[in-house]
C-alpha cells in the first residue's frame, strides 16, 4: 500500500471518530441489552418449547447408526460422493482433513493477506462469488444428503462436486486477468457464480423431487410410555420366544425347533420363574442365552436379533403381564385385549384376525421356521402359501386349519404325514376359535369394508 494510500485511510478513520460513539460505555451497553434479550428468548423457549428428549445413551447397543447433525450433513454427503471417484475414494484423509482444512485456513489468512485498500463489493468480486457458490453447494448437499449415492448417482455428484469445482477454478482463473479488464472480469465472475449456483439449485431441487425414497433401516421402535413397552414387548415375545416358550408363556412339548423338538419347556408364567428373576437377570438371560440348554443369545452385540430396547420392551411385558406383584402405574394401561366382534358382526383380517395371529401363530409361521411353508404374515400368504394350500376355503367348515385348531390332527394329502394340532402346545381358547371359524365362513374378508357386506355365518 503507498503512504499516500495510508494518510488518505487514516485521515478518514480520524473524521470517523469525531462522530462515533465510545466503546465504553456506549457500545458495551447496546451489547448487553441485546445479549440479555436473547438470553430471555432462549430461556422461554426451553420452558414452553422444550427439546424432544431422547433416549439414554447405550454404549452396548452396536445396532445403533449414528447420524450427524443436520448442519454436518453437507461435509458427509460431499465426503460420501468424494468417496465414489474410483482413485480419490480411497485417499479418504484429503476429504475429510485436507479440503476442510484448507478451507478453514484460507479464512483465517485472508485478512492478514488482502491488504487491499478497497472494501466496496465491486471491487471484491472473488470472496464474494466463492463465497455464494460454497454456500449454495453447503445448501444442496444438504438438501440431497438422504438420498443413497447409488440412487441418481451422476446428477448427484455433478450438483455436489462437478458444478462447484468449475465455479471455483474459473473464478479464481478469472481473477488473474490484468488489472484493466477488471469491469469485464467482475461481471464475468457474477455470471460463473449465478449460473453454476443455479444449476446446483435447480439439480437439487429436481433430485429431491424424483428420487426415491430411501429403503426403511430396521431399526428399534422407541416406546415412550411404559404401556407402549408392554405392547412391543407383546408384539416381540410372540415373534421371537413364543414358538419354545408357547404364546402366553406356559411352555410345553417343544415342535419344529432345531435341536429342541420334543423337549419339555416349563412355564414362565407361573411364580416359580417370575418371583425368582429379577428384571436384570431376565434381561441376561434373554441377551447372553442358555446355551448349554439349547437357547441362542437374543441380543445382537452377541449375534441375536434383538437390541437392548427390544430385550427391555419383552422383560416389561413379562413383569407386568405375569407377575401379579407388580402393579401398574397410575394412568397406565396393560396389554391390551385382542379384539373381538360382536354377535352378529362378521370378523374381518385386518380388525380382528391379523392380532390374534400375530399373538399366536406368527413365531411359527414366518419364514426361516419349520411350518411346510405356511405362513401367516400377511392377509395373502394366510389364504395361498403352504404345501398343502388352501388350508382354507370360504365357507367350508371341514378347512384344514380349523380342524388343526379344533384339536383335530390331519394328515397330509401328499406324504401321509401326520399334521398335528395347531398351535402345538394349547389350543386356542374357544373364543378365538370361534372368531376364526366365523371368519372362514362368511368368505374370509379382508377388511372392516368388506366384512359389512358379508352375510354372518349361521
Amino acid at each position: 500500500m503507498k503512504d499516500e494510500q495510508k494518510k488518505s485511510i487514516l485521515d478518514k478513520y480520524k473524521i470517523a471518530l469525531q462522530g462515533g460513539e465510545r466503546f465504553w460505555p456506549d457500545s458495551i451497553y447496546k451489547d448487553l441489552v441485546v445479549s440479555f434479550g436473547i438470553f430471555i428468548v432462549l430461556v422461554l423457549l426451553a420452558t414452553f418449547v422444550g427439546v424432544p428428549g431422547n433416549p439414554k445413551a447405550n454404549p452396548s447397543d452396536t445396532s445403533y447408526v449414528p447420524r450427524p447433525e443436520w448442519y454436518f450433513l453437507f461435509l458427509f454427503k460431499f465426503l460420501a460422493l468424494y468417496g465414489q471417484i474410483p482413485v480419490l475414494g480411497k485417499i479418504e484423509w484429503i476429504a475429510t482433513t485436507v479440503i476442510p482444512g484448507l478451507a478453514v485456513l484460507i479464512l483465517i489468512v485472508l485478512p492478514l493477506t488482502d491488504r487491499g485498500p478497497r472494501r466496496h463489493y465491486s471491487q471484491r468480486m472473488l470472496a464474494l462469488t466463492v463465497m455464494g457458490v460454497f454456500v449454495v453447494s453447503v445448501i444442496v448437499l444438504t438438501m440431497i444428503a438422504d438420498i443413497p449415492t447409488t440412487t441418481l448417482a451422476l446428477p448427484q455428484f455433478l450438483a455436489g462436486m462437478v458444478i462447484p469445482g468449475s465455479a471455483y477454478v474459473l473464478l479464481v482463473v478469472l481473477s488473474f486477468v490484468p488489472r484493466r479488464a477488471l469491469k469485464w472480469v467482475s461481471r464475468a465472475q457474477v455470471w460463473v457464480a449465478g449460473v453454476g449456483s443455479a444449476a446446483m439449485l435447480v439439480l437439487g431441487v429436481v433430485l429431491v423431487r424424483i428420487a426415491p425414497p430411501a429403503a426403511a433401516q430396521p431399526g428399534v421402535q422407541l416406546a415412550s410410555t411404559l404401556s407402549e413397552q408392554i405392547a412391543q414387548g407383546q408384539d416381540l415375545w410372540s415373534v421371537n420366544c413364543a414358538q419354545c416358550h408357547g404364546p402366553d408363556g406356559e411352555g410345553g412339548v417343544i415342535q419344529g425347533v432345531l435341536g429342541l423338538d420334543g423337549f419339555k419347556m416349563k412355564a414362565l408364567h407361573s411364580q416359580d420363574e417370575m418371583y425368582t428373576r429379577t428384571d436384570e437377570t431376565l434381561v441376561d438371560i434373554i441377551s447372553y442365552g442358555q446355551p448349554n440348554l439349547g437357547m441362542q443369545p437374543f441380543s445382537k452385540t452377541y449375534g441375536g436379533v434383538l437390541t437392548p430396547d427390544e430385550i427391555d420392551y419383552i422383560v416389561a411385558f413379562m413383569r407386568y403381564t405375569w407377575d401379579d406383584r407388580a402393579v401398574l402405574p397410575a394412568g397406565t394401561t396393560g396389554l391390551a385385549s385382542l379384539p373381538l366382534p360382536g354377535a352378529n358382526e362378521v370378523p374381518s383380517y385386518e380388525v380382528h384376525i391379523a392380532p390374534l395371529v400375530k399373538r399366536y401363530c406368527i413365531s411359527c409361521h414366518s419364514q426361516g421356521k419349520q411350518n411346510n411353508n405356511y405362513l401367516m404374515t400377511s392377509y395373502d400368504e394366510m389364504l395361498h402359501t403352504g404345501d398343502n394350500a388352501p388350508v382354507m376355503t370360504a365357507g367350508q367348515a371341514d378347512s384344514l386349519l380349523l380342524q388343526l385348531i379344533t384339536g383335530h390332527p390331519s394328515t397330509d394329502p401328499k406324504t401321509g404325514a401326520a399334521i398335528r394340532q395347531m398351535p402345538p402346545t394349547k389350543l386356542l381358547d374357544q373364543q378365538y376359535i370361534d372368531e376364526l371359524t366365523r371368519w372362514v365362513l362368511a368368505g374370509m374378508p379382508q377388511t372392516a369394508a368388506d366384512a359389512a357386506k358379508a352375510t354372518p355365518a349361521p
